[in-house]
């Protein structure tokens, strides 16, 4: 594939990424800092893609720069985890493929977010989330219900239940998350299913 097919597949990429992701491009624009014309045309192939639009864009997707590219695969089956903070907490990609299931490892800093009870602002959106605690506490909101949940200790919903989460404790919470966006559902098996 030469360097001109490279630059033409990009701008289909990036759509169907968006897409999957359920973003407008007017929400991608706010994220990304980029015009709505510059993504529309970076998306419909009327622009070529810079590195510095790609990269804006492989962050904003949390995806690597070489998915937007589809540089081909080196056989290394490992993850190259790149920490993202937001909001003061630390967000760890332990997978790598855009749109179905997405496994992070979060870190919650003592007290996080500004621990207030009842000042917490819960959020709706499409998807089904699984939370495991490897370390710590995490209060975690569903509507009217409250949970504490501590180290070994996990939780499911779907994200279309009003829900937050934040740590009341004096030390960091480890979390592993699992998200479907599309309401994919996690299966946890206790044991090994009877032959």
């Amino acid at each position: 594939m030469d360097l001109d097919d490279v630059l033409q597949s990009v701008g289909p990429r990036l759509r169907a990424l968006r897409q999957e992701r359920g973003s407008t491009l007017a929400q991608l624009s706010t994220s990304t800092g980029i015009s709505v014309s510059t993504l529309s045309r970076l998306e419909s192939g009327q622009r070529r893609p810079t590195l510095e639009l790609l990269l804006l864009l492989a962050r904003a997707h949390q995806v690597q720069l070489d998915e937007l590219i589809d540089a081909p695969v080196t056989g290394d089956p490992r993850v190259h985890m790149r920490p993202m903070k937001r909001h003061g907490a630390t967000f760890i990609p332990l997978s790598r493929r855009p749109g179905g299931v997405q496994a992070y490892k979060q870190i919650l800093p003592p007290r996080w977010p500004g621990y207030e009870p009842g000042r917490e602002h819960q959020k709706v959106h499409e998807g089904y989330e699984w939370m495991y605690v490897l370390s710590g506490r995490l209060r975690l909101l569903l509507g009217e219900h409250e949970v504490i949940l501590t180290q070994g200790e996990a939780a499911e919903f779907d994200t279309r239940t009003p829900h937050a989460f934040s740590n009341p404790g004096q030390e960091p919470a480890e979390i592993l998350a699992l998200f479907g966006p599309q309401g994919e559902r996690m299966h946890v098996r206790a044991r090994p299913a009877a032959r």
